[in-house]
């Protein structure tokens, strides 16, 4: 993948998992408040790595 991929993949993960967090502090569903957290943080990794792409000129 490039680099704008990952980064909108990434945001779109970080946006995903905010919403299950949400979700799961609001049904008192500890599971799915962990699932958007661990959604969170893979959506970090993915724009990090669409940065690195990026600074090596991995543009698609």
């Amino acid at each position: 993948m490039g680099e704008l991929t990952d980064k909108a993949k990434g945001l779109g993960n970080e946006i995903a998992g905010k919403a299950k967090e949400g979700l799961g502090k609001a049904t008192d569903n500890e599971k799915l408040r962990q699932e958007g957290n661990a959604q969170q943080v893979k959506g970090e990794a993915q724009k990090i790595s669409g940065d690195v792409k990026g600074a090596f000129g991995d543009k698609v």
